[in-house]
């Protein structure tokens, strides 16, 4: 009984402004820390001497299989949290450690089936998604280890979210500070004092991961704390999986369609602008990430917030709990347009000192950012369709950006301003894509308007029981 009223009862009684910066500040610093961490290992392995573009070029091409791989990752995780966020809510703590359970299962059999298959087939994977000769190699050479440790990272990334939004997001924070740090003082030492070059980079990265999965491990299977996981370890309810990845859906086609898109945009830049275009992309790609990250770090603020208060039925504190989300998440995508615009050759300097590369990633930052100032608002429109399990709405915002909009311009665009038209795909998709994201937001606002706190909220047509 003392487990239980460890509870985050919290989530529906404190101030929501407290309650956003105690859940969001750590897991702003965990995701920036982990964007830090893609990062650390694109400028180390931009500066190894004499292949750093063509090492930075290979690492752009793995970028649509590491998001297939993310894509099944979030299948499992993003559902597990948002059903957890719920039942505790719901005061449901049994369920909460069943789905524990389920989620060690489900990512134990898709990572090792994912890396098996990708291992099998993994030259042909690179070439369709856009490696070259003088590419393949590093290519190959990092995701081969990234790989061989997919199930951890799986288990890991899927692990951490359920420790945060369980109430513990100082502990999710300091296991993802451990394996940046850990994993910025490693790199260094694999890629250049043992000569291993971008192979130096994917091992550190899998080591740091494995020692942070064993702590994990050892928290989760604590049995004082209140959520934790129950005996036999290993199970398997079909019920639950099902439900489970049907809240996950939306994030895992969303990174399915970011696989896609970044296959054809790799597959595009090679046409027009070869090998040392896909780099550019890559360095834009991985620095804008940073700030998309931090708005993660926001929605992870958000998810147990909402999740609980919905659950709870104390809808005015979701929309509360929103609106500031969506400030703070508009703010951050402003600075990151900000840069873009402002000093793009100082960004994409850090990455590389090629003087070609320098010309065409900072003409591409400038040009891919300049509608990025309110892409906060879509991120966190999202983010809160998925927290309340509204599976079908939060499916369609994660896909109208890639694949409604952005897939369709860069296959059209590049026909008339070649290269350039690559890069203009990407603000007008976020334009557009912010604008679908108001239209449904204001629609929910409206429905939530009409309800009470504490009625049945069937008219929102969440599929959480």
């Amino acid at each position: 009984m003392a487990a239980v009223s460890s509870a985050p009862l919290e989530l529906g009684t404190r101030k929501i402004s407290r309650l956003l910066r105690d859940y969001a500040v750590p897991g702003i610093i965990a995701q920036t820390a982990a964007s830090l961490y893609n990062m650390v290992d694109s400028i180390y392995i931009g500066h190894i001497p004499e292949v750093g573009s063509s090492a930075i070029s290979g690492l752009a091409v793995t970028f649509p299989l590491m998001n297939l791989s993310i894509a099944l990752g979030t299948l499992v995780g993003v559902g597990a949290m948002t059903m957890i966020s719920v039942m505790l809510g719901q005061k449901n703590y049994e369920t909460a450690r069943r789905v524990l359970a389920n989620t060690l299962s489900l990512n134990v059999i898709i990572g090792i089936l994912f890396a098996a298959l990708s291992i099998t087939f993994l030259d042909p994977i690179l070439r369709f998604f856009g490696a070259s000769d003088n590419t393949l190699p590093f290519a190959r050479d990092y995701m081969l280890i990234i790989l061989a440790g997919n199930v951890f990272t799986h288990l890991m990334h899927g692990f951490n979210g359920i420790i945060r939004i369980s109430g513990h997001p100082r502990t999710a924070m300091g296991l993802t500070l451990f394996t940046v740090i850990s994993n910025a003082a490693l790199d260094p030492l694999f890629i250049f004092v043992f000569g291993m070059g971008i192979r130096g980079a994917a091992v550190a990265t899998v080591l740091c991961q494995i020692v942070a999965l064993v702590y994990t491990m050892r928290f989760l299977a604590d049995r004082k704390r209140f959520l934790h996981f129950p005996k036999p370890l290993f199970q398997l309810d079909w019920r639950i999986a099902r439900q489970s990845m049907a809240i996950g859906l939306g994030p895992f086609l969303m990174n399915v369609a970011a696989c896609l898109v970044a296959l054809f945009i790799n597959q595009q830049l090679r046409r027009y602008g070869g090998d040392t275009a896909i780099g550019a992309y890559g360095i834009v790609n991985r620095f804008t990430l940073l700030f998309i990250m931090i708005c993660m770090g926001l929605n992870q603020g958000l998810q147990p917030i909402a999740g609980y208060n919905y659950g709870a039925r104390l809808y005015s504190r979701v929309r509360e709990a929103f609106i500031l989300t969506a400030k703070w998440e508009i703010l951050v995508t402003l600075v990151c347009f900000a840069i873009s615009i402002g000093c793009p050759r100082f960004a994409v300097g850090l990455f590389t000192t090629d003087p070609q590369l320098l010309d065409i990633g900072s003409r591409a930052m400038r040009i891919m950012n300049s509608g990025f100032a309110l892409v906060g608002f879509g991120i966190a429109t999202s983010n809160l369709f998925q927290c309340l399990g509204m599976v079908k709405i939060s499916i369609f915002l994660s896909l109208s950006r890639q694949l409604l909009f952005l897939l369709p311009l860069i296959y059209t665009l590049p026909f008339y301003l070649r290269e350039d038209g690559v890069w203009l795909g990407f603000p007008i998709s976020d334009v557009a894509s912010v604008i679908v994201s108001a239209f449904f937001i204001l629609s929910l606002f409206r429905k939530l308007g009409r309800l009470q706190d504490g009625e049945d909220p069937v008219i929102l047509g969440s599929n959480i029981k």
